[in-house]
């Protein structure tokens, strides 16, 4: 039996993509190992929204291929946006791969294997939208947590983002197809069901009847054996009053909503291609937040577009400060080419963008430190996901920690707790982005 291994780059989008390979491998008759250097043929899947993730995977890439002379590697597969994105230019500059599979291809990914293992060539590069939007999936989070792939694509046509040309139009699974899979994943013992797409509340306005269908979803979502069912990522526009009441009445659904919301000028924002400002996103946190008591939020912004005046950087500031947003992810702007906002006049320098993103950042640090605060002496369920060797303690996250992206909390614990399990721990401090704390006894 031949062995695979594969390394998963990028988005959480990307991963499931990973695991639906991993199913068609293994069903086919591959032994899945996580030791590059035990395996027959290595995958890479990668990501190729932004340079950073380019750079990072031409990296993964040639340093996987070092197996073939290390190992036992004899083949080496890469797959994913970047494959999409830069098919030829990959297959003449970068001899150490043997065969590729565009965004397009994943089901392809059997054939690809077998023809590095072969020692030939080869290339998978079928339309975008014919990608298959179902299939088994040999998950690589941990048993207790499982990502929930409700769309593929995007549609938005943002001025900064490439992802229309690396993923296609938006498609939204079956409601059928969906509910089949998150009552599998139930049964395997999945606590945390994390709804994931490019926009989840778009889900279903391109099917026939064209109509909102995350309300609906969610609610037959909450029928089912979860105990927590996170939301990433609902864009402001498209946040609807149905929505919303699904969310405030559904116990079962995290009072935690990712809102990538990006800039506050108007000006700015319409460059991007994208909807409202300032003004109009604070009316609309302030009303979630009034209706969804609890509520944490996140949000991703973009500093040092073309053209972003000193005006408009300290306008965004002076938002953050008044709104206090919880969670903020800052990034600077990338000329992503194929984009229109690549070509836009007026592009900034490199330093005044990472000076922008520090001042952003330093911000939110205090914004944050005040929300850790905020829950010193509280007891909140946390999810155990293990104990801390060198901190000797137990660790989790708590409903307004998501995966990767947050914080942890760290806490002390008499009896152990069984990883994947819920906890009440009482707050008693923090540091920097954690939280620390004590199981509470004879709980």
């Amino acid at each position: 039996m031949p062995k695979i291994g594969l390394i998963s780059l990028g988005c959480a989008k990307n991963l499931v993509d990973s695991e639906h390979m991993l199913a068609l491998l293994r069903a086919a008759g591959w032994e899945v190992a996580e030791d590059m250097a035990e395996v027959d043929v290595g995958v890479v899947n990668t990501c190729g929204f932004i340079e950073a993730a380019k750079t990072e995977a031409i990296e993964t890439i040639l340093e996987t291929a070092q197996y073939k002379q290390s190992g036992k590697m004899k083949g080496l597969v890469v797959t994913g946006c970047l494959v999409q994105r830069y098919a030829e230019e990959m297959r003449a500059e970068l001899p150490e791969i043997d065969a590729i599979c565009g965004t397009g291809s994943y089901e392809s990914i059997v054939d690809a294997a077998n023809a590095a293992l072969g020692g030939h060539k080869a290339a998978y590069l079928a339309d975008m939208a014919s990608a298959a939007l179902e299939g088994g999936r040999d998950r690589l989070t941990p048993p207790y947590t499982a990502y929930f792939k409700i769309a593929e694509g995007c549609s938005n046509r943002c001025g900064y983002c490439i992802i229309p040309k690396l993923r296609g139009p938006y498609r939204s699974r079956g409601m059928d197809a969906l509910l089949a899979e998150a009552q599998a994943l139930a049964d395997a013992g999945v606590k945390e069901l994390i709804v994931i797409a490019q926009d989840i509340t778009k889900y279903g306005m391109d099917l026939p009847g064209h109509q909102r269908l995350l309300p609906e979803l969610l609610r037959r979502l909450c029928e089912m054996d979860f105990h927590w069912v996170r939301l990433h990522y609902l864009y402001p526009d498209q946040i609807t009053d149905e929505l919303v009441e699904v969310i405030a009445s559904e116990p079962k659904i995290v009072k935690y909503l990712d809102i990538p919301l990006q800039h506050v000028s108007k000006r700015i924002l319409r460059a991007m291609h994208r909807p409202g400002d300032g003004e109009e996103f604070a009316a609309l946190l302030q009303s979630l937040r009034d209706r969804i008591p609890g509520l944490v939020l996140r949000t991703s912004l973009i500093v040092g577009l073309p053209g972003e005046t000193e005006d408009e950087f300290a306008a965004l500031c002076a938002f953050l400060q008044d709104v206090q947003i919880e969670r903020v992810g800052v990034f600077e702007f990338s000329p992503e080419e194929g984009t229109e906002a690549a070509e836009l006049p007026d592009q900034i320098d490199a330093a005044v963008k990472a000076n922008r993103r520090l001042i952003v950042e330093e911000l939110q640090s205090g914004v944050l430190d005040d929300y850790n605060t905020s829950r010193h002496g509280e007891v909140m369920e946390v999810l155990c996901e293990g104990f801390d060797e060198e901190q000797q303690l137990w660790y989790g996250r708590t409903y307004a920690d998501s995966v990767e992206v947050d914080g942890h909390v760290y806490f002390e614990a008499e009896d152990a707790p069984v990883a994947g399990g819920f906890v009440p721990v009482r707050i008693t401090d923090s540091l920097g982005p954690d939280l620390l704390g004590v199981r509470q006894k004879g709980e």
